[in-house]
């Protein structure tokens, strides 16, 4: 009867674990990037309104 080779499957795990990893830390990297741009693109500045002229 062959041994189950325990390392492959360890190696596996490891893999599935640094691929989970590396989703959170890009979706963390999205959210961060996606928090700095929205209040730039919410407040324009406004050339049309008379009172900001003055």
């Amino acid at each position: 009867m062959a041994k189950t080779n325990y390392s492959y499957e360890k190696r596996g795990r490891e893999l599935e674990k640094q691929k989970k990893q590396e989703a959170k830390r890009q979706k963390k990297l999205n959210k961060k990037n996606d928090d700095v741009e929205e209040p730039e693109v919410k407040s324009p500045p406004s050339s049309d309104n008379p009172i900001a002229e003055e």
